[in-house]
């Protein structure tokens, strides 16, 4: 009999944390268990890459509760008093007012909740994947009948909104708990050492095999630039870091260097930093090339890879990066040094534009030729104007 499991995400958006899951689905033999993906809604560019075996099953009620959960309290009580449901308004305003005054958010979670069923199939393991986002976390304890029960953890929970009052409360329902580095590990038991004997890491996984297969069948940089090509994958915001490297183009750019930027990604920046390419005159050299849920020709053919993250949990697109040949730079969140071994297969820099400029220089400079990080014998030289 095969082994039910049930993960729960946001949606299937293209970034890390769904990767990963794809990347631990394709690794779990088919024959062993019955997967479900349950998604808060129906979005995202990788719900095509969802396998055909997969279950796929839907909040169908999400859309009518997305305001409460996601909106701040006050916006929220507005819109429904605006709508003429006025003692929907005030319940709404009460609770949240209760919640807060007797600091529980579960109970928060409970009203919004108190119209959408519990899920009729009953599992063998119920995960919260998409963690720590609290809310899917107390769906899966309170919505979801599983015999064993798991919250992963993807993010640096020092650098997020981590709500310790919350988990101390809601985690030690879990079975077990996972991150996704030792350092991540390390830092989640800092937060809730009662529950150190539930916690573990467990990194994610890449198929290497399958990345190199897509980096051949898929199209990568299209222009004839004969210059340096550096690379950058991840969400645009903040805490991926393209602020920074925007700055570090301008300087290289500032030096006479022949080099170009690109980065693959969407996200709730992109304003925001077409702003700053504008500024620093950068259309023609940093080039945004939104979402692709296949960036590996790109990893392929780039000449250098940096990831620039302000924090991350355990970065899968570094780890995806590694699968070729490229040199790589990269930014001192939690689980880099878990992937880089500084000098030998990267270079690990503090988060700072001066420090990821000077790693750049020191590559094409040939610093690191003679233990093979950076052979550009044969890359187009950099021309100086």
């Amino acid at each position: 009999m095969k082994t039910k499991i049930i993960f729960m995400v946001i949606n299937m958006n293209i970034g890390g944390t769904e990767k990963a899951l794809l990347n631990m689905i394709a690794e779990m033999p088919e024959g062993k268990y019955d997967i479900t993906i349950l998604m808060l809604e129906k979005y995202g560019g990788f719900l095509d890459s969802i396998p055909a075996k997969t279950k796929v099953k839907y909040i169908k009620e999400y859309p009518e509760i997305k305001d409460m959960v996601n909106n701040p309290p006050r916006s929220t009580a507005i819109k429904i008093l605006k709508n003429r449901k006025l003692i929907n308004g005030i319940n709404f305003s009460i609770i949240t007012l209760l919640s807060r005054v007797f600091k529980s958010k579960s109970l928060f979670f409970k009203y919004v909740l108190k119209n959408v069923p519990a899920i009729e199939n009953e599992y063998d393991i119920a995960v919260a994947y998409a963690g720590p986002m609290d809310f899917i976390s107390y769906f899966v304890i309170h919505k979801i009948k599983a015999k064993k029960k798991i919250q992963w953890i993807h993010f640096d929970v020092t650098k997020i909104g981590f709500e310790r009052q919350f988990a101390e409360k809601l985690y030690p329902n879990f079975d077990n708990i996972f991150a996704v580095s030792k350092e991540g590990k390390d830092k989640l038991i800092k937060k809730l050492p009662g529950l150190e004997n539930k916690i573990d890491s467990f990194p994610n996984r890449i198929s290497k095999e399958l990345v190199l297969k897509m980096a051949d069948e898929g199209q990568g940089f299209e222009d004839q630039f004969n210059g340096i090509r550096i690379l950058t994958v991840g969400r645009l915001s903040k805490e991926k870091g393209q602020d920074l490297v925007i700055s570090v183009l301008t300087k290289l750019k500032e030096n006479g260097l022949n080099v170009k930027w690109y980065c693959i990604g969407e996200g709730n920046a992109r304003g925001e930093y077409e702003q700053l390419i504008k500024e620093y005159d950068l259309e023609n050299d940093f080039i945004l090339l939104g979402a692709n849920p296949n960036p590996y020709p790109f990893m392929k053919q780039c000449d250098i890879y940096v990831q620039p993250s302000r924090h991350e949990g355990y970065c899968i697109t570094l780890a995806e990066a590694r699968c070729f040949n490229n040199p790589i730079i990269s930014t001192n969140f939690t689980g880099a040094k878990e992937q880089i071994k500084q000098g030998k297969t990267g270079l690990i820099v503090n988060i700072d534009v001066n420090e990821i400029y000077n790693s750049i220089i020191e590559l094409i400079n040939g610093k690191y030729l003679e233990i093979g990080l950076f052979d550009n014998s044969s890359k187009t030289s950099i021309d100086k104007n």
